[in-house]
């Protein structure tokens, strides 16, 4: 295979495979009511078929540099597609509550070794077009949270509702095809071997490591809270059901658009790997959006949706293309973005349910959406620190040793790769090309 056929191959399937992450969470909101009179589950217990999957996404992540270390990162992902095959085409013939929990315990164990690992195959394939490769897997997540709402209740208006959940056995299971076919014709060029390396320093020592990683959590803290009280407040505010849920598909819609545009642009337009302008402005269109759904809601409620949809899709993928921007080692970086996603989807998982406790003190939302837009104050201030030539410095400084990380170095040999790290800051990164379109 050509190396531009070999490229539009694996990107691809990349986007085959995150369509497949999101639906089984938003595929449950809208069956919501015949599952709760179906299976007897009570308000909380139905919590846990989109909350389980979320905490599932950071605990199980911290375990996936190990499933790397022995399978690989490309085996790995083809493992949590295995997974949410077998945890939706289980909802067809399992209907009661706990096989319902115990699949979206499953499903979410399956997502979050696939997050952890991608980004790390991307990494080794896409060295060159990171930002392109990074956003089209970002937007592909996004898409598929809007398909899972959109399709899952036409498919159980025809045939049942566990039809409806399982039907999203059959794209993972197209996906999982793909990947391994392209896993046997075109294998990932080989990273550096670290089997019989010296095993490398926890990243639970690295604050770098932990700023990431809640910088992330509260981007998708952000994305849970409005996709579990969003309609909630628009309801309140004298807004139909059907309103409320176009507004929640709309916000889908343009996060998907700004996983795309955004990285895009900072790679094109940003003038080297210094991501933070972009990224700064991706939060302040979420604090804006923010500042409408306080002061004036009902102004223009696709202004709203615009806002903070565009702000949390371009910053979600750049964010992770920033992780990724730490570490030139491919195994380094898939060890830091696993880490990064396994801290931020717990702080993810939290969000909502800290929300719901701000929403019954208070008596509205107006103080949940001015919490999220402080803490878009705070991480505005916090993105300054991101800079390129801080980002091989950051992953040394671990435990007070100089080089924890990357292993001990000639300090005369780190200055010149410092110095060689910040002359590629500036050309931009760009002296490695790949031939996508």
């Amino acid at each position: 295979m050509n190396p531009r056929a070999s490229n539009l191959a694996w990107l691809a399937a990349i986007v085959a495979i995150g369509l497949n992450l999101r639906p089984l969470l938003t595929s449950v909101s809208p069956l919501m009511g015949v599952i709760l009179h179906t299976t007897g589950l009570s308000f909380r217990g139905a919590s846990l078929l989109t909350g389980l999957p979320v905490v599932a996404m950071g605990v199980c992540a911290f375990g996936a540099g190990a499933l790397s270390r022995s399978i690989g990162n490309a085996r790995g992902v083809a493992f949590g597609l295995i997974a949410i095959v077998a945890a939706c085409a289980g909802r067809l013939v399992g209907g009661s509550a706990a096989a319902l929990i115990a699949s979206a315990a499953i499903a979410g164990t399956g997502v979050a070794v696939i997050q952890a690992l991608l980004p790390g195959v991307m990494k080794t394939r896409f060295a060159a077009r990171l930002p392109f490769a990074m956003g089209l897997y970002s937007a592909s997540i996004m898409a598929g949270g809007g398909f899972g709402a959109s399709i899952t209740p036409a498919v159980a208006s025809r045939v049942s509702w566990q039809a409806g959940l399982a039907f999203w056995a059959v794209p993972a299971l197209i996906a999982l095809a793909v990947w391994m076919l392209l896993m046997r014709a075109d294998a990932l060029p080989r990273a550096s071997s670290t089997r019989h390396a010296p095993r490398a320093p926890s990243l639970f020592l690295n604050r770098r490591a932990w700023t990431l990683g809640i910088f992330f959590g509260l981007v998708n803290g952000g994305y849970t809270s409005l996709v579990a009280w969003m309609p909630a407040y628009y309801q309140q505010l004298g807004r139909g059901v059907t309103e409320s849920g176009a507004l929640l598909a709309m916000l889908t819609a343009f996060q998907a658009a700004s996983a795309l545009l955004l990285p895009m642009a900072a790679a094109r337009f940003g003038g080297g790997r210094d991501r933070r302008p972009w990224i700064a402005l991706g939060l302040v269109a979420q604090f804006a959006g923010f500042a409408l759904l306080v002061v004036a809601p009902l102004w223009s409620p696709l202004a709203v949706v615009a806002l903070l949809g565009a702000g949390l899709g371009g910053v979600f993928a750049l964010s992770l293309v920033l992780t990724l921007d730490h570490a030139d080692d491919p195994a380094l970086a898939a060890r830091l973005v696993a880490f990064v996603q396994g801290v931020g989807f717990v702080i993810a998982a939290a969000a909502p349910v800290v929300a719901g406790i701000v929403r019954d003190v208070s008596g509205g939302f107006s103080m949940t959406w001015t919490m999220l837009a402080a803490s878009l104050v705070a991480m505005i201030a916090l993105n300054v620190v991101f800079g390129p030539r801080s980002y091989a410095r950051a992953l040394r400084q671990q435990a007070g040793a100089p080089d924890a990380i990357n292993g001990p170095r000639d300090t005369r040999r780190t200055r010149r790769a410092d110095r060689s790290s910040a002359t590629r800051d500036t050309d931009g990164g760009n002296a490695r090309r790949s031939p996508l379109p």
